[in-house]
């Protein structure tokens, strides 16, 4: 862990408190805010579509400029975001608030490649560990997050308008943390020099379709049930206390694990840490399904978050064995394009499924993404086999 590894690191977690007050406030501003009660968790949608949508910008801003300055952009359009939300919710605009979610993707692009940056910062028998601590730094979040959107919802007249003014502060720390990171200088090109292979041909390895499915469906069944988890915990009668307190325990079960994932990876391997990732999710279904007391809540969005952190974690690792150096841009912006894509279909499905069919019917439905990287992995395995 050297000095930069460790801004990083702080940098992650303020990027997941943004991303973890957005989640806990968003579908509930939405649901006051909608003209009909499916539409709630249109502006968590939109933040993940606007991720997708700006991840080929992201990435070409990363060539052109280089890591610090892309990533300082990021955060200063997660600063004007912040700013237009809290307008949204002052003047009560559903469409707004959608809107200022989507320019928000932005930041969200930059800060998913933070994990990638991790690994330029370390030494290559350091790589896996530098990835999965600069996660750890997301029990900032974990912690920050749940209760900063708790305590500052109340701060205005306008409910949760002071949970968006608190986020114009994180962009804020964020931007002077990011000034003192120094990350490796942008190389030019050379004249004539090769920019790699295509993309279509980077995509077409099993490496790259099993990290880019992982990626995504680990994503996509997490956010499926903790963006609903708010929107359920209050059908169910539960405070907004009560639901920041199980998306806390969530947060921390999905970065906390980050101290010694990267250690298991290298000692294990990461197809077996990504498979035991698989069985907690199964796990947390299980155990979603068993009731709606306020503790099964929160053991199940703790182990969803464990298991997510598991597959993210190995997945991120191996996909950087899918690309060259002078690919990584193209190769990284194509696995964020398809966790964004996957998380803007999750956050439409979660709310319209909770709000229709309920809490039960939505765990259900994720396990069809759970078994989507269960099959990936046992593909992956079988593809190592045949070709030794």
């Amino acid at each position: 862990m050297n000095p930069n590894l460790f801004l990083l690191a702080l940098c992650q977690g303020l990027f997941l408190t943004n991303n973890v007050t957005f989640i806990a406030i968003n579908g509930l501003v939405g649901l006051s805010l909608a003209p009909v009660g499916w539409m709630a968790t249109l502006p968590v949608m939109g933040y993940v579509v606007g991720g997708a949508l700006s991840t080929g910008l992201v990435a070409k801003s990363q060539a052109k400029w280089g890591r610090r300055v892309s990533f300082q952009l990021g955060l200063l359009v997660g600063l004007l975001s912040a700013v237009l939300c809290a307008y949204a919710a002052y003047t009560h605009n559903f469409a707004l608030l959608t809107v200022a979610t989507l320019i928000a993707g932005y930041y969200s692009a930059n800060g998913q490649l933070y994990r990638f940056a991790a690994a330029e910062l370390a030494e290559p028998s350091f790589r896996e560990k530098a990835v999965s601590w600069v996660m750890a730094g997301g029990l900032i979040g974990a912690i920050v997050g749940p209760n900063l959107a708790s305590k500052s919802k109340g701060w205005f007249e306008t409910p949760f308008m002071g949970a968006y003014v608190a986020l114009t502060v994180v962009a804020v720390l964020g931007m002077v943390l990011m000034h003192f990171v120094k990350f490796p200088p942008v190389v030019e090109k050379a004249k004539g020099s090769s920019d790699g292979r295509p993309l279509s041909e980077i995509m077409k390895q099993p490496v790259f379709i099993v990290a880019a499915v992982s990626s995504a469906m680990s994503y996509g069944v997490m956010n499926l049930l903790m963006a609903a988890t708010p929107l359920a915990m209050q059908v169910c009668g539960y405070q907004f206390s009560d639901a920041a307190l199980v998306l806390e325990w969530h947060v921390i079960g999905m970065f906390a694990p980050g101290f010694f994932t990267g250690h298991l990876i290298k000692k294990f391997g990461t197809l077996q840490i990504m498979g035991v990732g698989v069985l907690l999710n199964f796990v947390c279904i299980a155990v979603a399904l068993s009731g709606t007391d306020l503790n099964q809540f929160l053991v199940a969005l703790f182990l969803l978050g464990v298991g997510w952190n598991f597959v993210f974690t190995g997945s991120t690792t191996l996909s950087m064995t899918a690309w060259r150096p002078e690919e990584k841009d193209r190769g990284q912006a194509a696995i964020n394009f398809c966790v964004f894509a996957t998380m803007a279909v999750t956050s439409f499905a979660s709310g319209a499924l909770v709000t229709t069919q309920g809490w039960t019917w939505l765990n259900y439905g994720s396990l069809i993404p759970v078994a989507l990287i269960a099959l990936s992995l046992a593909w992956m395995v079988w593809v190592r086999k045949q070709s030794t």
